[in-house]
């Protein structure tokens, strides 16, 4: 146990010279002229919720909740499929590991290039990557089953059988509690779409934000926390089918069902995608693949390396500043450290900051601060710092109480944070290729991480360059995974409470 503290530490203060270091070339310079008018009127705003324009409130979030059902429940059913043979099929593991490894917006994006901003762009992006996500989710719950129903089964039974008859009835609570989980977190996604063209909470929420309309954002922002807060009362498993029936019908009726043509999906994957050196030359000509030996060589030296540089010294920074307010935020709902009106201040609180998308918390800071990483840093910090805090305190709440227990600071520093930095860490190490995928979106809001060199590939519609950046972005977020893992085994952490 002694070894094993060690090492945590040993790993803590790591992570902290590495973010120490990667402050010293970080951009955090605030470039608007008078941000302290821009917080006022922002506050006033906020204070002052406009709930009179029914009719956009109402629909941005009818799309939001239809795209994110959609998404949500293909992926969950495409994941649950693969779920099975995730663990013993190389493949499987290999495309579900890409497919997840990039961001939902990016997918957008993708998918806009070829159906145009239509419904199915929309609930392709989240499902794509969900599909991955619960794929290795739901193994992970399966390869954990009680083996001790397989006894009930008679001799012989096949592998359908055992499966629906032994594994799935013991663990179905879990791949409900996760699926649920999931949800969550695709209304998230959902709403982030709208920054790129599609009818959800975040198309209005820029178009407010542009014409300075705060007390709008105000009152759709707490319109969302509500619907967040309260998912488990409004969506209930006996009529999850209700709402996937009837979300195509209100995408239709908001979003309209905009037609795309087959040609530009040929194009696409034909022209679009292919480097340009290679396009219309022949498959053995030297000059050709010369040329694309340049193009490369320029893509990856003048965009790609930066980008990367960027994203890394940004995903390290908030990585060790998540952790820091996690530690800090535990105590808001933790009852050793509050009494009832100060826990439920916590948690709304903490409700607000892991409900709000990194995207617009970034989006929101940078109308303060400007394109830095600033705006950034704290924006993945806060959202990220409120999810492992939220966990971490309800964790506390059922560690055992010692009689001889101190009290205040002694409480915290003595006897809370040592039972469950090892938890702790398995979480913030957990979220590492959360934020590491966040980053890179970020730079669509013009921080210079992989995300600007990409929307700005796009903008100018070469899609060859987006495509091999975005491509860079997968591999990238795919290490970050695998140093996670690697790192939560070598430290023998574990994301789900210790019985100590």
């Amino acid at each position: 146990m002694l070894v094993r503290r060690s090492a945590t530490v040993n790993a803590s203060f790591g992570f902290v010279g590495i973010a120490l270091f990667c402050l010293i070339f970080a951009d955090l310079e605030v470039t608007t002229l008078d941000p302290w008018t821009e917080l006022g009127r922002m506050a006033w705003g906020f204070a002052t919720p406009d709930f009179l324009a029914v009719d956009q409130l109402a629909d941005a979030l009818l799309q939001t909740v239809a795209f994110a059902v959609l998404g949500v429940a293909a992926g969950s059913v495409f994941g649950f499929v693969l779920a099975p043979v995730f663990q013993h099929f190389g493949p499987v593991r290999w495309v579900c590991a890409f497919i997840r490894a990039i961001h939902e917006l990016f997918w957008a994006l993708i998918f806009i290039q070829m159906f145009g901003p239509s419904p199915l762009a929309g609930i392709l992006a989240i499902a794509i990557p969900y599909t991955g996500i619960c794929a290795k989710v739901y193994a992970e719950i399966l390869e954990e089953a009680d083996l001790r129903a397989l006894k009930t089964l008679p001799p012989g039974a096949g592998r359908i059988s055992t499966f629906f008859y032994a594994k799935l009835p013991d663990v179905w609570v879990h791949l409900k509690d996760y699926t649920f989980y999931r949800l969550e977190c695709g209304l998230r996604s959902s709403a982030v779409l709208g920054f790129v063209g599609l009818p959800t909470l975040g198309f209005y929420l820029e178009s407010f934000f542009k014409q300075g309309h705060y007390s709008e954002v105000s009152a759709l922002l707490i319109l969302f926390f509500v619907l967040i807060a309260t998912i488990r009362l409004w969506m209930r498993p006996r009529i999850a089918w209700v709402y996937v029936a009837a979300s195509p019908f209100a995408i239709a009726a908001g979003a309209g069902t905009t037609t795309f043509e087959w040609v530009n999906v040929q194009r696409f994957f034909t022209e679009d995608i292919v480097p340009a050196p290679l396009r219309n030359a022949e498959i053995l000509d030297p000059g050709a693949w010369l040329n694309f030996g340049d193009w490369t060589w320029a893509l990856l030296s003048h965009q790609a390396l930066p980008g990367i540089v960027a994203t890394i010294l940004l995903t390290q920074i908030a990585l060790v500043g998540t952790g820091i307010l996690a530690l800090a935020f535990f105590p808001m709902i933790s009852d050793r450290f509050f009494g009832r009106a100060g826990r439920t201040v916590g948690h709304v609180f903490l409700v607000i900051a892991r409900s709000t998308p990194e995207y617009v918390l970034a989006y929101i800071f940078l109308q303060l601060w400007g394109p830095s990483m600033l705006p950034a840093i704290v924006a993945l910090s806060l959202h990220n710092g409120a999810i492992i805090g939220h966990l971490i305190g309800r964790h506390v709440n059922e560690l055992e109480r010692r009689p001889d227990a101190p009290k205040g600071v002694n409480l915290y520093a003595y006897e809370v944070v040592p039972r469950v930095y090892g938890q702790f860490l398995a979480f913030l190490f957990y979220r590492w290729e959360v934020i590491m995928r966040e980053t890179a979106i970020l730079g669509i809001l013009g921080i210079h991480t992989l995300g600007f060199h990409i929307d700005s590939a796009i903008a100018d519609i070469r899609i060859d360059r987006a495509m091999l950046l975005i491509v860079i972005t997968a591999l990238l977020n795919i290490a970050i995974d695998i140093c996670s893992r690697n790192l939560r085994r070598r430290l023998r952490l574990r994301s789900t409470p210790d019985a100590a």
